[in-house]
């Protein structure tokens, strides 16, 4: 296989720029609720099934797309699934029934995971002296995608409406495609001949096979969690009385998370140098220690800005390690071993989204404190239990 020796750094902010676009459609709809439900006549009570419907999807895409990389040229797939990403944030951005609506919900969720199959591209194309360093600034894309979108939403729909949410990603997302073109070099591989369904049964036979795997998927499972327990809920809080911040003040903390993560771009480099154990744990007790401060955000604005931004850091290192860590495992299964390891992450994150809710509503703030912490704690645990199973 005739490789580059490494990525220059233009290309790697090139690839992370894509994930952050990519990952960013499946979470622009989450400030623009109250609109589609306006514009569609959907009662309230079940507007957020777009939400729910784009997530089921995502989680499709990890299992039944993702894996495809390890049996497809890797430049082919990623192209077309940018492009088949185009169509379908056009569908949203012109839908006039909710039934088309949900259809390119659903399409925008299932191709969203080309993210994933960009990391593994990234992962192969990185020299194995600076995969760590690549895949970290990749990653950090995801994460900041994530944190960006609500605010990117916002203020488009403030300026021209919801619609041109979708239809200006979508016109970016073609400028990348264009871009991609010309940078993308054509890796040819020797793959074996494998039937689809043997493919997707592969993924979990790796859980069996590789120990790292499945272990860093709990921790991932954990770290996402937490994630979502705070951005999930914070905009509760937030928007009640007595602080009653508008949806764009509200918008404006994502951009105190985006510190954290591109903080903890330097995680890879570090797991490249075998740090990568130790590195986990003083992320793992970042973790812990920002949801004391995060527990102050109705006495003190600066004490939840540090524990933002102590969680998305942390969140980040770990994730970033993680995926060091275990795409060397196998070579010619990478992105079965994203596949596997995302779901996990995805899990974490429903589950975290649905919690928060719960405790916020049972037991207020400090009962999300609680659990965040709560998680913090288990994950630091489980570390500390399995930190000998596993090499760096």
């Amino acid at each position: 296989m005739n490789l580059q020796p490494s990525m220059s750094r233009a290309v790697t902010l090139l690839f992370a720029t894509a994930c952050g676009m990519s990952v960013a459609n499946i979470y622009f709809a989450q400030p623009l609720l109250d609109q589609l439900s306006n514009e569609f006549n959907i009662d309230h009570s079940i507007i957020g099934v777009v939400i729910t419907i784009t997530q089921i999807f995502y989680g499709l895409g990890l299992l039944l797309l993702v894996p495809l990389g390890d049996l497809l040229n890797q430049r082919r797939l990623i192209i077309g699934q940018m492009l088949l990403s185009t169509t379908a944030l056009v569908i949203v951005g012109t839908a006039s029934f909710s039934v088309v609506l949900f259809t390119g919900m659903a399409l925008v969720g299932l191709l969203a995971v080309v993210t994933q199959t960009l990391v593994a591209f990234a992962a192969t194309m990185a020299s194995p002296t600076e995969r760590g360093r690549v895949v970290g600034i990749v990653t950090s894309g995801i994460v900041i995608g994530i944190l960006l979108a609500r605010t990117f939403a916002g203020l488009l729909t403030d300026l021209t409406g919801w619609r041109s949410v979708y239809l200006v990603s979508a016109v970016l997302m073609l400028v990348m495609v264009c871009m991609f073109l010309k940078v993308l070099p054509k890796v040819e591989r020797e793959v074996k001949s494998l039937p689809y369904h043997q493919l997707i049964k592969s993924v979990f036979t790796l859980f069996v096979q590789e120990r790292t795997l499945r272990i860093r998927s709990v921790l991932a499972m954990l770290i996402f969690a937490d994630f979502s327990i705070l951005w999930t809920s914070l905009v509760l809080p937030l928007s009640a009385p007595p602080l009653a911040l508008s949806h764009s003040v509200i918008g404006a903390f994502g951009l105190v998370g985006v510190a954290g993560a591109l903080a903890a771009t330097q995680a890879g480099k570090l797991a490249d140098r075998g740090y990568g154990q130790r590195t986990t744990g003083i992320a793992l007790v970042l973790l812990l220690i920002s949801w004391l401060f995060i527990n102050y955000l109705e006495q003190s604005f600066l004490a939840l800005i540090v524990g933002i931004v102590l969680l998305d850091l942390a969140v980040q290192a770990v994730h970033v390690t993680n995926q060091t860590m275990i795409l060397p495992l196998r070579t010619e299964a990478r992105s079965r071993l994203t596949a596997g390891y995302m779901m996990f992450y995805s899990i974490g994150g429903a589950g975290g989204s649905i919690a928060s809710t719960q405790m916020y509503a049972h037991f207020g703030w400090g009962g999300v404190c609680f659990l965040g912490a709560l998680i913090s704690a288990i994950a630091l645990i489980f570390w500390a239990m399995t930190k000998r199973l596993t090499k760096n």
